[in-house]
């Protein structure tokens, strides 16, 4: 089941800290584009700076993991400051390991949260972290994400994937 989340949620400002202790999770690796912010915006996610200050708040390490290029991603990490690894191949492995060293968690600890099921989903799956898929904050317009989503609705079929809280 590499397809399927350990949890689903609407927006990463739903993930709390009461749901990261349930889970035992100590440190999470966050994707960008649609996740924190829409495709290649720089608008923070409404409540995202709050959610930030509650994380660290309460000890949850944060690091960025994206498959942009760094000229994307460091503006947007700087402006949140949180550490980042750009041009991370997800869902292959290599960089999943990378942040983990950067957070210093176990894999048994960390998440790894993002909206693509074939990037994040599966990368944190093939690497044995826990993952959390997000509903993407807008819809991609180009025809490769169209074909992508349309084959992650099949897989949320399949999997019977819904929201944590309604499963």
């Amino acid at each position: 089941m590499l397809l399927k989340p350990k949890i689903k949620l609407h927006r990463v400002t739903d993930i709390d800290i009461n749901l990261l202790r349930k889970y035992g999770i100590k440190g999470l690796i966050l994707d960008v584009d649609n996740t924190l912010s829409t495709h290649h915006g720089q608008v923070l996610t409404d409540g995202l700076e709050n959610w930030l200050v509650e994380m660290q708040g309460n000890g949850v390490k944060l690091v960025i993991l994206s498959n942009s290029k760094e000229k994307r991603v460091k503006p947007f990490a700087e402006k949140i400051g949180l550490d980042f690894i750009s041009m991370g191949l997800k869902p292959l492995p290599f960089k999943i390991s990378s942040a983990l060293r950067r957070l210093g968690t176990k894999r048994s600890e960390t998440a790894i949260v993002g909206d693509q099921i074939f990037t994040d989903t599966l990368g944190g799956n093939l690497y044995g972290v826990k993952t959390i898929l997000l509903d993407p904050i807008k819809l991609e317009s180009s025809k490769s994400f169209k074909f992508k989503r349309k084959i992650e609705r099949a897989v949320f079929k399949i999997y019977k994937i819904k929201n944590t809280e309604e499963q």
